[in-house]
């Protein structure tokens, strides 16, 4: 398995420059990683400076809090894939998860889902370290039935990141029919190995090029 193509390189600090972003880019060309992962002001940067490199461009929706509205996550997502995201990562309505609102969850994502229907890969972040296991375990099925293709572990913004057994737990509910991203946290080609042992097939980090030993 060649690890570069799992990485999505990553870089979503509010105060990240144009010139820290084409620092990654050229990383991911230089190493030929998956994607570049990005708030969604820098996607037309960054699928400029990936062009003609087969590295894609992917932005993050409703990001990182999941609280906004699914009209608003829908609109998001759009205009990102406009100004060039390949993939959009977006985050759940974690309260209405812990509501139990499962309706409202899938619904959620199934308006970002659609958006991108045909022009974006989606990657649906649930945030394991607020969830319960069956939290965890519903909105992975939410994200299923909606129409997504990956679960996502971690914004890498709330109270911890990716772990082995959250990997294993989503991997365990979505069998083959979804790819697995463990983010946050994968620091270390330890980690990177872990994580790929437990059932994830993309890893998002902003460690890509230590990753690589």
């Amino acid at each position: 398995m060649d690890i570069r193509k799992l990485i999505d390189h990553t870089l979503l600090k509010p105060d990240a420059t144009a010139e820290q972003i084409k620092k990654i880019c050229a990383e991911a060309r230089e190493n030929g990683f998956m994607s570049v992962c990005v708030n969604p002001a820098r996607a037309a940067l960054v699928s400029e400076e990936l062009k003609g490199s087969g590295v894609k461009t992917c932005c993050v929706v409703g990001f990182p809090l999941g609280a906004t509205l699914p009209a608003v996550k829908a609109f998001e997502a759009n205009a990102a894939i406009e100004a060039g995201a390949e993939e959009v990562d977006m985050v759940i309505n974690i309260g209405a998860a812990k509501d139990g609102d499962w309706e409202l969850v899938e619904s959620d994502i199934k308006a970002v889902a659609d958006a991108a229907a045909g022009r974006a890969l989606v990657k649906v972040i649930i945030e394991t370290c607020l969830l319960t296991d069956d939290e965890k375990i519903r909105a992975c099925e939410c994200a299923m039935r909606a129409g997504a293709d990956f679960v996502k572990t971690s914004t890498g913004f709330s109270t911890g990141g990716a772990n082995a057994s959250d990997v294993a737990l989503m991997r365990s509910v979505v069998g083959e029919s979804l790819g697995v991203k463990a983010s946050g946290g994968v620091r270390t080609p330890e980690d990177a190995a872990e994580m790929i042992a437990a059932g994830a097939n993309r890893l998002g980090t902003s460690n890509g090029v230590k990753l690589l030993g």
